[in-house]
C-alpha cells in the first residue's frame, strides 16, 4: 500500500499489476496488461512489487530474469535490474524475486535461483 492508500496488486496469471483504491473493484493498470512476453510493455510471470515516494512500480520479472520499474502513468517500462538473461554473472539474475528500492534510487533484489541478493544502481 502506498502513502496515498492504494492497494498494488500482481496478477501472474493475466501478467500484470493492478492499482486499487479503497472499494473499487477494476482497479487500474499500471505495468504490464499487453500479455505474457519480454516487450517492455509486457511482464512474464510478475512476482513483486515496491512502490517509490514518486509512486513508480518496480516489479520483479520472474521469467523475463530483470526488475522492471514503471513511472506513474507510464504505457512501458524500463529495465532497471539485470536484463541480460537468465544467469549468474553480477549483470544477471535468475528467477528475481522480492525487490526493495532505498532512498538513493538503489535497487536490492532477492535472486532466488542464484541463492543471494543483488545490489543495482540507477540513475
Amino acid at each position: 500500500m502506498d502513502d496515498n492508500g492504494f492497494l498494488y496488486v500482481v496478477d501472474i496469471v493475466i501478467h500484470e499489476v493492478r492499482r486499487y483504491k479503497i472499494g473499487d473493484t477494476k482497479g487500474t493498470v499500471v505495468a504490464g496488461g499487453n500479455g505474457k512476453g519480454n516487450r517492455l510493455d509486457q511482464l512474464s510471470n510478475p512476482h513483486y512489487v515496491f512502490v517509490d515516494r514518486d509512486h513508480s512500480v518496480y516489479v520483479s520479472d520472474l521469467d523475463n530474469h530483470r526488475v522492471m520499474k514503471w513511472e506513474e502513468g507510464a504505457k512501458q517500462g524500463i529495465v532497471v535490474a539485470s536484463g541480460q538473461g537468465q544467469g549468474n554473472s553480477l549483470t544477471q539474475l535468475n528467477d528475481p524475486e522480492g525487490v526493495v528500492v532505498d532512498q538513493l534510487g538503489t535497487v536490492y533484489v532477492v535472486d532466488w535461483g542464484n541463492h543471494r541478493v543483488q545490489k543495482f544502481n540507477i540513475e
